[in-house]
């Protein structure tokens, strides 16, 4: 199994190498946040001198450079002779589009002729003024924070370095218990991360009970004053005094991004929210690649006792079923037994779909004869949700059953982080889409609904669901004891309910992706997808009213007027789409009898005590 992506914020970090300064501080950083590291020689010349006179330095700075290239690290090839060497680092950051700026503390600003106050006042990017000793490993790292977007720069760097310990220590005046709004934000983020201490502290010298509690630690890396002001400490008093006095390696970094005027919680908010998607989005979206050891995986299911079903809702798909259901079955439960059954749950297809699966020895059910008591409803939703009564694995993966290119990827790739992490409740799948129009095929279309629907509410809404690919993929797996405690949406609305309640249930952590690769399949037609988004809508409408215990679709249009045209004229047609729901499985009786039978329920309810 390959080694997972650690969370990295930065793609790109910038190091200027002024002559007679050591970068050895600057690179030991680099290489622990991660990402590209470019280094760019500067050689300051007097202003009374002559620029030809810096040859021999910006040579023997040449040589000192050129052993430090490696895979990681690229050396600008031009030395820059100047005498005012900081207007070059700004030529070089556009030039680069650094995401981070590293200067050694104090001596590097004054080798590349700026003050402090000059550089810090307009950044050109973000920037980290950095004073040793850095440590070989960083296993404790303290965030001392108020609030502000250079505390949350601070957090994502302490988050890339990736320390065994994080602790974020939140300083408030000495009396004063209330914590501000910026800091607030970033609480509730922080909260949802449990590699993460969260401390208070009341002090009238928040420089002093920094020093005091940085002893116990490896680094402490902190913001900069939000207002700086020229003079002795444009980074502010206190990050000046820890830069000063502290006795172990310190880091204090500063945004170009400024501060929203007036400084509204909700604004804040949305930044702070942004470290827990990038974080979740760097460590929880996986390739399908990564789980083609079949071998691999196998034991790991074995090793966690665990049994895996298929399910294959379907409807009209004679013509590519057969294929699917070949395909999966002799690589994933014959050759291996990866999965322990496959079955079709059916639509009340007309044509031979159920034929063909049942040729092939995979059972298939008409969902519309499954549960009589609770009626039939339309919908792949209905579908899915009855799949949980005619299973019996601790998964349950879900693939459609269009897809042309079919490959044990979309299953294995799905299955994988389940088998690999125990935390995660849920696995989306997501591809490459390309959409025929006419006679050609547009490479990476497709996913319209997704694009103008989908993604907008959940960014609106639900922005920890922000980083998700594709929300609607209908190929994604669960844990049977989160899936059977959830409600389902009967119709198009099922994937985006699921992923909202596991997120409410279980938390961003419980979920993956992972990319598998192109999926080739049959577009809808734009009408199909305006249904699509209309239940979508609704679905999205309903989570929102049990948030806020506030009704809201009772008092909306459930009917979706359809522009027709006809004999040269427009006409309107009228067709209710109502997105209804089913409740839990776990509540329907005869899931509990089905359960209690095979000995499943008691190992569900204990597994859900212990998550």
């Amino acid at each position: 199994m390959s080694q997972r992506p650690l969370f990295a914020t930065l793609r790109r970090i910038l190091i200027p190498a002024a002559y007679g300064c050591e970068v050895k501080e600057a690179l030991a950083v680099a290489a622990a946040l991660g990402g590209e590291t470019v280094v760019a020689g500067f050689i300051r010349i007097g202003p009374e001198e002559s620029l030809s006179a810096g040859a021999g330095q910006a040579s023997e700075l040449r040589r000192t450079l050129r052993p430090l290239a490696g895979e990681s690290v690229r050396i600008r090839a031009r030395v820059r002779v100047s005498h005012m060497p900081w207007t070059e680092v700004l030529e070089v950051v556009e030039a680069e589009d650094p995401d981070l700026l590293v200067l050694n503390w104090p001596g590097h600003l004054e080798a590349l002729g700026v003050e402090a106050a000059d550089a810090l006042a307009r950044p050109p990017c973000d920037l980290a003024l950095i004073r040793g000793p850095f440590p070989e490993t960083v296993r404790k790292v303290l965030v001392p924070v108020r609030g502000g977007p250079h505390a949350e720069l601070a957090l994502r760097l302490g988050l890339s370095l990736r320390p065994e310990q994080l602790t974020v220590l939140h300083l408030t005046h000495a009396g004063d218990e209330k914590r501000e709004a910026p800091f607030q934000s970033i609480e509730r983020v922080v909260r949802r991360m449990p590699e993460v201490e969260v401390r208070y502290r009341a002090t009238d010298d928040p420089a002093g009970a920094i020093l005091e509690e940085a002893a116990g630690y490896d680094l402490v890396l902190m913001g900069s004053a939000t207002h700086g002001e020229r003079g002795s400490a444009p980074l502010g008093a206190v990050a000046d005094g820890v830069l000063h006095a502290c006795p172990v390696g310190v880091i204090v970094v500063k945004t170009r991004r400024r501060m929203p005027m007036p400084a509204s919680e909700a604004a804040v908010s949305n930044q702070a929210i942004s470290i827990l998607v990038d974080k979740w989005f760097a460590e929880t979206t996986y390739s399908a690649s990564e789980f083609s050891d079949l071998e691999a995986l196998l034991r790991l299911k074995r090793e966690q006792g665990l049994t895996i079903s298929l399910a294959l809702p379907a409807l009209n798909e004679e013509e590519t079923i057969g294929r699917v259901i070949r395909t999966v079955k002799r690589q994933l439960l014959e050759r291996l037994p990866l999965l322990d059954e496959i079955v079709v749950v059916d639509s009340d297809s007309s044509d031979r779909t159920r034929e063909i699966a049942a040729g092939l020895g995979v059972p298939a059910y008409v969902h519309q004869e499954l549960l009589p008591r609770l009626g039939a409803r339309p919908g792949k939703g209905e579908a899915l949700w009855k799949s949980l009564l005619v299973t019996r694995g601790d998964i349950i993966a879900w693939i459609d059953t269009d897809i042309v290119n079919i490959d044990p990827r979309f299953v294995y790739g799905i299955l994988g982080p389940l088998l690999l992490r125990p935390r995660i409740q849920l696995v989306k799948g997501f591809y490459r889409r390309p959409l025929r129009v006419g006679g050609r095929v547009q490479a990476g279309a497709g996913g319209r609904a997704t694009e103008l629907t989908a993604r907008p509410l959940l960014n609106l809404f639900y922005p920890e669901l922000s980083g998700i690919i594709q929300p609607l993929s209908g190929e994604y797996a669960g844990r049977r004891q989160a899936l059977e405690r959830l409600p389902f949406c009967s119709g198009y609305g099922v994937e985006t309910g699921l992923l909202i309640d596991v997120l409410e249930a279980y938390g961003l952590s419980a979920i993956a992706q992972v990319d598998l690769l192109e999926r080739v399949h049959h577009n809808q037609p734009l009408e199909a997808l305006s249904k699509m988004s209309f239940a979508i809508i609704q679905a999205v409408i309903r989570r929102i009213e049990r948030r806020y215990g506030a009704a809201i679709l009772e008092d909306v249009n459930k009917s979706m007027k359809l522009i027709r045209y006809e004999a040269g004229g427009y006409y309107l047609e009228v067709e209710e789409i109502v997105e209804r729901e089913r409740p839990p499985m776990i509540e329907v009786a005869e899931y509990q009898e089905v359960r209690q039978a095979s000995g499943g329920q008691a190992r569900a309810s204990s597994d859900a005590d212990g998550r």
